[in-house]
């Protein structure tokens, strides 16, 4: 989290971001599903006829039989450096009329969209992704408007993307292949419980083919309908066991309910909020390394601080697994006893020292149950050998919703119910809920302490109104807030992450008193910019900043100011 480490990967976001927040806005509306009449009007829709009725840049576009979505091919685009393989057809469609547009990606940044409607363009995207995902969006066209433009592409430099089985359902406008309308899906598979609280439950379910939607039932009753593979269910009563059940829908209609499973909430303080923890607190990354911002011993770190970061864990040569080394040469010879003892010292005082994963250059890599199986057990041993409390997730390289879950779940089986888990993504990471960050996020829900996301080194960024908000100002931080906020999370475990000054950073830094007024908006509905959030969140957890050495460096200002704040919380 330091600028050295993370400064050019901050720059590349930030561009990135601010070229494609428009795209972004489409990513929550909300899709309604195809009359029952409707038709597809792409043509060679799954690429099965290679690149017939369609044009790719930069002859970036190729069909490919592996991987793909459904029958025998799917397209494959790999973007250059200045080329972001767009790959385009014209559509016939009826004036007046309203269609859908959806197609299955995978692999790199991938977009959808469509131009020429006579009314409002409009297009989605999703990051990285190493599964089939489906992206999907809705369009009106305009009194006299008889074709538009479809298109895909990636994003320049990045990984090749997929995509199949591409359509935009409507009326038929007489051009298109004329698709038969979808038939009823099949019941989803695999249903799971991913996660309780004392109020919710958090399930999953395996992708059904051709359902454009998916409804989840408690002991027999609707209670909620999602596009993606999982929900989480509130309201519910704690230490009770519930039923849940699964559909699949299009429009065809809705299919059989899945096997059903049961999921128990826990008790009203079982895990995640950890009850020693005060109820708004302050996070601070503490520098195993001289960076030029004041080197510290864990005793110098502020009393404001509750939560203490130690930044970072080393990679091994073993796949997931990580150990700790003290810099005691860079820290001017602090000693391992002495840090332990400091550890020991700052737990005694209240506070919760924790061991932090990741950083910009951080390398670890859970992708696989072995990994995920080494990183548990490599963290565990970290905690017993230093007296951590717990882990912070700051994996900047990409995360695998997957096998991080069952990484941190075996992690937790082993520490117990207080361990403290925190996270810091970057922005992107946490702008929609099926990014694997934030899906992570909702999968350990119940052993979640909280989320300091990075509202820095991020460009311009869309708030949960579907509006762009740049960095170092209060709507930014409060807009992006209401996301996680809206999103699943609870309050308590949402936390603003900024840098302790302007040279924390490259980009991003607020005063004290915006992070400040931020927390008032968000709990009280007082100190808002333009945007106000549509409820207030009083048991918002608190703020974490990058770093207690750079907040030293600038005469502990920031932990002076935003500390008391907090404290102050109700």
């Amino acid at each position: 989290m330091d600028p050295v480490r993370r400064r050019s990967r901050g720059r590349r976001l930030g561009s990135l971001t601010g070229a494609v927040t428009a795209a972004l806005a489409l990513a929550f509306t909300a899709v309604g599903p195809a009359s029952a009449a409707d038709v597809n009007n792409a043509k060679n829709a799954g690429f099965e006829s290679g690149l017939s009725n369609w044009t790719c840049s930069a002859n970036s576009g190729t069909t490919v039989a592996s991987p793909a979505h459904a029958g025998s091919a799917a397209l494959k685009a790999t973007p250059a450096g200045q080329d972001n393989a767009r790959c385009s057809q014209s559509v016939a469609v009826k004036p007046n009329s309203t269609y859908t547009l959806s197609a299955w990606v995978q692999g790199g940044y991938s977009y959808l969209g469509v131009t020429g409607t006579g009314t409002t363009d409009v297009s989605t995207w999703t990051p990285d992704s190493t599964a089939w995902k489906q992206l999907k969006t809705t369009f009106s066209t305009g009194s006299s408007t008889t074709s538009v433009s479809v298109y895909t592409h990636g994003w320049y430099g990045q990984a090749a993307y997929y995509v199949d089985d591409l359509s935009v359902f409507g009326p038929d406008g007489g051009g298109g292949d004329g698709d038969p309308d979808p038939t009823v899906p099949s019941a989803p598979a695999g249903l799971n419980v991913s996660g309780t609280t004392p109020n919710s439950a958090s399930l999953t379910w395996n992708t059904v083919s051709g359902a454009t939607g998916y409804n989840v039932y408690r002991d027999g009753t609707k209670v909620t309908a999602v596009t993606g593979t999982s929900a989480t269910v509130t309201g519910l009563a704690a230490s009770t066991s519930y039923s849940f059940q699964v559909t699949a829908t299009n429009a065809a209609g809705e299919s059989v309910k899945s096997a059903a499973v049961t999921a128990r909430t826990t008790a009203p303080d079982d895990g995640g909020n950890q009850s020693d923890l005060p109820k708004h607190a302050v996070t601070g990354y503490w520098q195993n390394f001289n960076n030029g911002a004041t080197v510290q011993k864990i005793s110098d770190v502020p009393a404001a601080y509750d939560i203490i970061a130690v930044a970072f864990a080393d990679a091994t040569t073993t796949p997931g697994a990580v150990t700790f080394n003290l810099d005691s040469a860079g820290l001017g010879g602090y000693t391992v006893d002495q840090f332990k003892a400091d550890v020991r010292a700052k737990q005694a005082a209240g506070k919760k020292v924790i061991i932090s994963v990741g950083g910009e250059k951080g390398t670890v890599s859970v992708n696989s149950s072995a990994s995920a199986t080494n990183f548990a057990n490599s963290v565990y041993s970290v905690m017993q050998e230093y007296g951590f409390d717990g882990v912070d997730i700051d994996l900047e390289n990409g995360l695998n919703p997957t096998y991080m879950t069952q990484a941190l779940r075996a992690l937790s089986a082993k520490a117990g119910p207080d361990m403290i888990l925190t996270m810091a993504p970057q922005t992107i990471d946490m702008q929609s809920t099926q990014g694997g960050y934030f899906q992570t996020a909702l999968n350990v829900k119940d052993i979640l302490t909280v989320v300091n996301m990075q509202y820095y080194n991020s460009g311009t960024m869309l708030g949960c109104d579907g509006k762009v908000y740049a960095q170092g100002t209060v709507d930014f931080l409060t807009a992006l807030a209401c996301i996680q906020l809206e999103g699943g999370l609870a309050p308590s475990q949402v936390g603003l992450g900024l840098p302790a000054s302007t040279r924390a950073a490259g980009g991003g830094y607020v005063a004290p008193s915006v992070v400040n007024a931020a927390l008032d908006c968000l709990t009280k509905a007082t100190n808002c910019g333009s945007f106000k959030p549509s409820r207030t969140y009083p048991d918002l957890r608190g703020a974490m900043t990058w770093s207690t050495n750079w907040d030293a460096t600038a005469g502990n200002a920031w932990s002076n100011a935003v500390g008391a704040h907090v404290d102050a919380m109700p």
